[in-house]
């Protein structure tokens, strides 16, 4: 009886872990900031999307790309900065796949990169 018992708490105790990791993982931002920069910005999507040459798809890709920019931790620099910064992007992105007159020029203002590297980008490693 001892036994069945010591199974059923590990059981219960391996479930409740694995769930505890799955919604972690669900937590954790879906793209990497350098993912990011190279998809949205290095890759074109963003002048595409901001030009009015991108699909639909595009901007929602775009927009889910900033959503992760802004679930990520600044390498460096204040984090309420970065929050204001990275939800000014995710919105003005949002405001393109909404349709929005003025979002293109809206989202290339807000993806100003230098407005974010300044504070956040951390020194490239020699």
């Amino acid at each position: 009886m001892q036994k069945a018992l010591n199974r059923l708490a590990l059981g219960i105790v391996f479930s409740v872990g694995c769930a505890l990791m799955a919604r972690a993982a669900d937590d954790a931002p879906k793209y990497t900031i350098k993912e990011v920069m190279q998809k949205a910005h290095k890759d074109g999507l963003l002048n595409k999307v901001a030009g009015g040459q991108g699909t639909k798809e595009d901007a929602q890709q775009l927009a889910d790309l900033y959503k992760a920019l802004a679930a990520n931790k600044p390498p460096k620099g204040d984090a309420d900065s970065w929050k204001t910064k990275t939800l000014a992007i995710l919105a003005a992105a949002q405001d393109v796949v909404d349709g929005k007159e003025g979002a293109g020029l809206k989202l290339k203002t807000a993806a100003n990169c230098q407005n974010c590297h300044k504070e956040h980008r951390p020194p490239a490693p020699q």
